[in-house]
């Protein structure tokens, strides 16, 4: 009896408290109250995430032409130089200013930020639209990237609006929704783009978008950011904004979280012995692998357009923008279906470190595959061009995601927002010198298309194919080290 009456004093202690005036404390008591999935909230950071994802995906399928209309570049050779830098300065700008963002949104709140970053992208999205000279599209698309900060500030709120149980559900609606923008994004610019040459009878040549004939896309992406940004005045915000006595919630929080005593002995030993992430080898070169996918990938972007749209004799396919932006849209819309009903079934069979071997050595091969196509005819061009760009993205998510999975398992629950906004920083700065370097190596190999060694394009996808035969190398022993879980693989 004795023993009953002195565990319900400790018991009232345990409760949850809420401070009146939190917002933070608001949605934790709404989590209480409604256990259900907040279709709501996660509808929201869909649409955040898709609105962010469609300035950088729209731009690629006219890169070409505008380069080339804004005069910069003397030689159609030189094209690729110049589009290069305009690619590179968005991740540049994201790569500089990511963490600044994410330390913001930890002192003011995630809402602030989320808002300025769709404002931001509002603007400036519709100033590089109006770009007349190449010294603007350069600093307007770095501004994008540099004022948006809501990449990371939004995982964490995806996180923070929902239960535990339903935390998987809000990080893949981040994917997907970034997946979906990687169609809607290059089909608004390859359809919208030069729209006074493909729709004369509605906007005719001395109209504002014949004189400026990239900025219907942008503007019809701006006015998408535009109602995005009206609906986030009630964007709920998750930060609390009163002092907490961590012992307490860290106690309270063992009582809720940890009912199986397993996982109650490693919380209590993750706690006591805070791991520098820098020091812990299975994070960063899973990291490491991350960043050299990613600048491949990145790279890759910018070529395929490039490639596609420069002329049959110098190697390319003669696409139109709109033939460009269809192939990214099939593409985009194949990924969406392989990561939803394909991939989950292939890593549960083979593991993460075995699909990432494989995905790189296919992709290794498809590479070899690309020069070839500018020598058949048309449409049997563009059926070689969209399967060939399928299944390169299908490869290039594979190995993100399961470097995604490795990265999450090399570190403490309490480390893996640090942890993954550390890749973001570091997978930034690769994808800012990526389209640059690619568009250097471009114009470089326009120029020597008569050369015995991997003539004209086939020497960049040559190169193309040896990054990724470095980052198939790493994925083994002991460049990669890997959780326990997945030493089998």
């Amino acid at each position: 009896m004795a023993g009953g009456e002195a565990a319900a004093p400790l018991l009232e202690k345990k409760a949850a408290v809420y401070h009146e005036g939190c917002p933070g404390c608001v949605v934790e008591q709404r989590k209480v109250l409604n256990p259900g999935v907040p279709y709501k909230q996660f509808f929201h950071i869909w649409i955040i995430i898709l609105v962010s994802s469609l300035p950088i995906s729209s731009l690629f399928p006219f890169l070409y032409f505008m380069i080339r209309d804004l005069h910069v570049a003397k030689t159609v050779e030189d094209i690729g130089f110049y589009a290069g830098f305009v690619g590179a300065s968005y991740m540049l700008g994201r790569a500089l200013t990511s963490t600044a963002w994410g330390m913001v949104a930890d002192r003011i709140g995630r809402k602030p930020v989320i808002v300025f970053g769709i404002f931001s992208a509002f603007l400036f999205n519709l100033l590089f639209g109006l770009s007349v000279q190449y010294w603007m599209a350069i600093s307007t698309r770095f501004l994008i990237g540099s004022m948006n900060g809501l990449i990371g500030p939004i995982r964490a709120y995806a996180i923070e609006v929902c239960r535990p149980e339903h935390h998987p559900i809000a990080l893949s609606l981040v994917s997907t929704a970034w997946a979906i923008g990687l169609i809607v994004g290059p089909t608004i610019g390859g359809y919208l783009a030069q729209p006074a040459e493909k729709y004369p009878k509605l906007f005719p040549a001395e109209s504002l978008f014949g004189r400026f004939p990239y900025f219907l896309p942008c503007l019809c992406i701006s006015g998408f950011c535009f109602v995005v940004l009206i609906s986030s005045i009630w964007l709920p915000e998750t930060l609390h904004n009163h002092k907490t006595n961590k012992k307490e919630d860290d106690a309270s929080e063992s009582l809720v979280h940890f009912t199986d005593p397993e996982e109650l002995i490693e919380h209590n030993i993750a706690s006591t012995t805070k791991k520098n992430l820098l020091k812990n080898w299975p994070l960063m070169s899973s990291i490491i692998l991350f960043c050299i996918v990613c600048f491949d990938d990145m790279a890759y972007t910018e070529i395929f357009s490039l490639w596609a749209e420069s002329d049959r004799k110098y190697g390319g396919l003669s696409f139109t923008s709109e033939d460009v932006g269809q192939v990214l849209a099939i593409s985009g819309a194949s990924i969406i279906i392989y990561q939803t009903f394909i991939y989950p079934s292939i890593v549960r069979v083979l593991g993460p470190i075995n699909t990432s071997r494989v995905a790189t050595s296919l992709s290794m091969v498809l590479l070899f595959t690309y020069a070839p196509i500018t020598h058949l005819s048309r449409p049997w061009s563009s059926i070689a061009a969209n399967v060939v760009s399928v299944l390169k993205n299908i490869f290039v998510v594979s190995i993100v995601t399961c470097c995604f999975i490795l990265q999450n398992n090399a570190v403490t629950q309490d480390q893996r927002a640090t942890a993954n906004g550390l890749a973001t920083t570091l997978m930034s700065f690769f994808k800012a010198i990526a389209p640059a370097g690619a568009g250097i190596v471009f114009s470089w190999a326009q120029k020597r298309q008569q050369a015995f060694f991997f003539p004209g394009d086939q020497m960049v996808f040559f190169l193309l194919a040896m990054v990724e035969l470095v980052g198939f190398v790493w994925t083994f022993k002991p460049f990669l080290a890997v959780p326990e879980q997945f030493s089998s693989n």
